[in-house]
């Protein structure tokens, strides 16, 4: 079931960071440095489990098993992304129902097309506002916990319709119960700040790494009225980044050492994954003659 800790911050007025994750090594690692919220996100988790783009391929049985491991591996509270529901509205209520057994304690829905796409890419088709809207309806409804498991409205219009028609868009989507709303894609501060003064309703900032929007600080971000902030690609580019240099150093020299390439201590990524709490079954139920 959800945790209370979304909600308690946004009540008070604690700005919140999540950064996203694609594997269950990177929760892990972040469990390690002591996060308590991660963003689990449609295009990363996508790309490392199958190798395919986020482009709607992934179904919402392979999402949920996915968000299910998370929520485990980490122990932290997961924002997850839902794309557009997996579907019409029935698909929504049972989303929201599979995703909140599963511990989930926040779920991200976007007003596009099924198939959907990446919000940082081009050729996204919207559904109509009003249909959004009834989705967010839905989810609102489907939820076992009302106060605690929070329903995240992203709306994918500023490429499209502009950012006027995004704001009017994310407002029906508040109307409609949302507890978070999520303008994508915004293109420079001045927008950030409009859409924060324009709504009342708390405002997340997506800080993609290579898209449209520019990336800035969590204490910028709070002063400009956002309420949180997920950082989805930052963990995933820099472990690409980490896997080309390590592998180049190989091609190029045939082997690979800690003066070329900065390598995690193995002994303490045993510990991170578990094999301390193995080693220490084995002796307990050790067999002895």
């Amino acid at each position: 079931m959800a945790r209370s800790l979304l909600r308690d911050r946004l009540d008070a007025g604690e700005f919140f960071i999540a950064p996203g994750v694609p594997d269950m090594l990177a929760a892990h690692v972040a469990r390690g440095l002591g996060f308590d919220t991660l963003y689990g996100s449609g295009y990363w988790l996508t790309a490392s489990n199958t190798g395919l783009p986020d482009v709607g391929l992934v179904t919402y049985t392979q999402m949920l098993e996915r968000m299910s491991t998370l929520v485990q591996v980490s122990g932290a509270v997961v924002i997850a992304d839902a794309d557009t529901g997996f579907g019409g509205l029935l698909n929504v209520a049972h989303t929201v129902r599979g995703y909140e057994a599963a511990g989930v304690s926040a779920i991200q829905i976007e007003d596009q097309e099924f198939p959907k796409k990446c919000g940082h890419t081009p050729g996204k088709r919207l559904i109509p506002a009003e249909e959004m809207a009834r989705k967010i309806r839905v989810a609102c409804d489907a939820r076992e916990d009302d106060r605690n498991f929070l329903v995240i409205a992203r709306s994918d219009a500023r490429q499209g319709e502009g950012l006027d028609s995004m704001l009017r868009r994310l407002e029906r989507y508040a109307e409609a119960g949302a507890d978070v709303l999520f303008p994508e894609a915004l293109h420079d501060e001045e927008e950030m700040r409009r859409c924060c003064e324009a709504l009342a309703t708390p405002m997340l900032a997506n800080m993609a790494h290579g898209g449209v929007t520019p990336i800035l600080p969590a204490d910028t971000l709070a002063e400009i009225g956002f309420s949180c902030a997920i950082f989805p690609a930052m963990t995933s580019l820099a472990a690409a980044a980490a896997y080309r240099r390590s592998l180049q150093t190989l091609q190029a020299t045939g082997g690979c050492t800690p003066d070329d390439v900065e390598l995690y201590d193995f002994r303490e990524l045993c510990s991170l994954i578990g094999f301390e709490e193995v080693w220490a079954f084995e002796r307990k139920w050790a067999q002895r003659d």
